[in-house]
């Protein structure tokens, strides 16, 4: 199958983090007003909407990008050399760009300040092993389930954020567009630009530990397969 060109690519991963990054915000603003004070119910409001778009947005955009919209994820199929290093640039370059523009509209949308900055402080070494954790598996879940059945990747990646809000102490970011885009709104969803450098360090940690980890658990396959089909010849 052919890939589509690269401006194409670029178009959906842009679009793509974009409505990531629209959802996350402006669904956690709406949370919060609604929630009345009560946290849980706002976090509730805040993870339902971000699990389903991430269905909707990999179901549909993957055959054009393979809807990464995170560059941990891209990093991780560029070191697989599933992607051109130029490329995966790129990617990272739209995806931040495309984070921050889904935040503005978000702000937009609910009539805020456009121009922000949060001050949500998201620091300490319980959030760094989170967010660490929170990749890892956000990682590991994509390369096993590609391999798996390729098809319910996109429900798997839902799924697995969901849950993940829940059991991170961080409400799992596991993404570095993502948190350099929620460092510019002082909103439920937000984070102190003080505190991105670090989650984005650990993110990208937890994504070289998940793509190790897979290469093992599936080196095995590649190598029964090798020996049966040398076995049939």
């Amino acid at each position: 199958m052919t890939m589509p060109a690269l401006s194409k690519r670029c178009a959906a991963e842009a679009i793509g983090t974009a409505f990531l990054l629209a959802t996350v915000v402006g669904s956690g603003i709406m949370a919060e007003r609604l929630a009345d004070g009560n946290v849980a119910l706002a976090l509730l409001g805040n993870t339902l909407p971000t699990g389903a778009i991430l269905v909707v947005l990999i179901t549909m955009l993957a055959p054009v990008s393979g809807a990464h919209f995170n560059p941990a994820v891209t990093l991780v199929f560029v070191m697989k050399r599933s992607l051109p290093a130029m490329d995966g640039a790129w990617y990272v370059g739209v995806q931040i760009a495309g984070g921050i523009l889904g935040v503005v509209a978000a702000h937009v949308m609910f009539e805020v300040s456009v121009m922000q900055t949060s001050s949500t402080v998201r620091t300490g070494m319980g959030q760094w092993v989170a967010e660490a954790i929170a990749t890892f598996g956000l990682v590991f879940v994509i390369l096993m389930t590609l391999r798996a059945r390729e098809q319910a990747v996109a429900m798997a990646v839902g799924l697995y954020i969901t849950a993940a809000y829940w059991f991170t102490a961080s409400t799992s970011f596991a993404n570095p567009a993502v948190t350099i885009a929620r460092s510019v709104t002082d909103t439920f969803s937000g984070i102190r630009p003080l505190d991105m450098p670090i989650f984005v360090l650990v993110q990208i940690m937890g994504a070289l530990a998940a793509l190790a980890v897979a290469t093992w658990l599936l080196s095995d396959d590649v190598s029964v397969a090798a020996a049966e089909s040398r076995a049939a010849e």
